[in-house]
């Protein structure tokens, strides 16, 4: 019982949470973050909460659904929705610009953030 209920409120999240489904634009998505992330996150860093940063391994390590296959809707969700200090940016900016800053946040860190 316990299964299918979770199951279901897994489906209900996804279904509510969704985002129309974009291809990140590298490119673009380095405006975005530095218009409106590189003043928390500069380097892949984090002013706010220094363990949490940007970089491969944190990302692995506290991004909820990232892991080793490096999720990047794990990231779409984390600045669409916010969690902690970091604010949701649904609403504030579009669904593509999230896409792009996320494709943005993916390919830096696997790069290691040499930027």
């Amino acid at each position: 019982m316990r299964a299918i209920v979770t199951a279901i409120l897994a489906i209900v999240a996804t279904v509510m949470f969704a985002m129309p489904a974009y291809a990140g634009d590298v490119a673009a998505g380095k405006q975005v973050f530095t218009k409106n992330c590189a003043i928390c996150h500069v380097g892949g860093s984090n002013a706010v909460s220094s363990s949490q940063t940007l970089k491969q391994e944190a990302l692995e390590d506290y991004l909820f659904n990232y892991g080793s296959e490096h999720n990047v809707d794990a990231i779409i969700y984390q600045v669409a929705n916010g969690r902690g200090a970091m604010p949701s940016f649904q609403g504030r900016i579009s669904n593509k610009a999230i896409a792009d800053v996320a494709a943005y946040v993916k390919s830096q860190s696997e790069k290691g953030w040499p930027e």
